[in-house]
């Protein structure tokens, strides 16, 4: 009962401040591992060698990925709320007007949603736009690189590292309630 009286009432704005800044953290700190990983990972012939200030695409799989799943999240009318604010607010970051950031947006989901075809996990989702946007086909084996397909070895690797950029609500939801 006292969890539930203690707990800080957040508004929209305040979550998406949240939301975003805890974002741009976790890209921020997690990008140094993944390039890592993908420029030593076993499944390639040669490193791609991904440079490691190279982490655009990276930050733009985790916010089109996060922001997907907002309405499993939130009731439709303020996920879509908590959605507004949020491409108000990195179509400045990004320097882009809000149309175009959300359409830049709405692009990425298009594409990893047809990348993942059929499956609908987010997980995989990115790992596999990960594996496309940063051309690692290229630096597969002959086998994999016909079938212009990830190596299932470097895409569970992947999932296994992906899982930690989906935003935890759970644990939000432990600390704040919505206003």
């Amino acid at each position: 009962m006292f969890n539930t009286i203690l707990k800080k009432k957040l508004s929209d704005n305040q979550v998406a401040n949240i939301f975003i800044n805890a974002l741009f953290d976790t890209v921020d700190s997690g990008w140094s591992e993944i390039f890592l990983m993908i420029n030593e990972d076993p499944a390639f012939v040669s490193s791609p060698e991904i440079d490691s200030k190279n982490s655009g695409e990276f930050g733009l799989i985790i916010i089109t990925a996060n922001i997907s799943l907002l309405e499993s999240t939130f009731e439709v009318d303020q996920a879509a709320r908590i959605e507004k604010i949020v491409f108000q607010k990195l179509s400045k970051i990004y320097g882009l007007n809000e149309t175009e950031f959300e359409n830049l947006i709405r692009n990425y989901q298009s594409f990893i949603s047809r990348v993942n075809h059929p499956s609908k996990n987010m997980v995989y989702g990115m790992s596999k736009a990960i594996f496309h946007k940063y051309c690692l086909n290229n630096f597969q084996d002959e086998y994999f690189k016909r079938m212009q397909a990830p190596n299932p070895l470097f895409l569970k690797r992947m999932d296994e590292v992906m899982v930690n950029f989906i935003w935890n609500w759970d644990a939000f939801f432990k600390k704040y309630k919505l206003s």
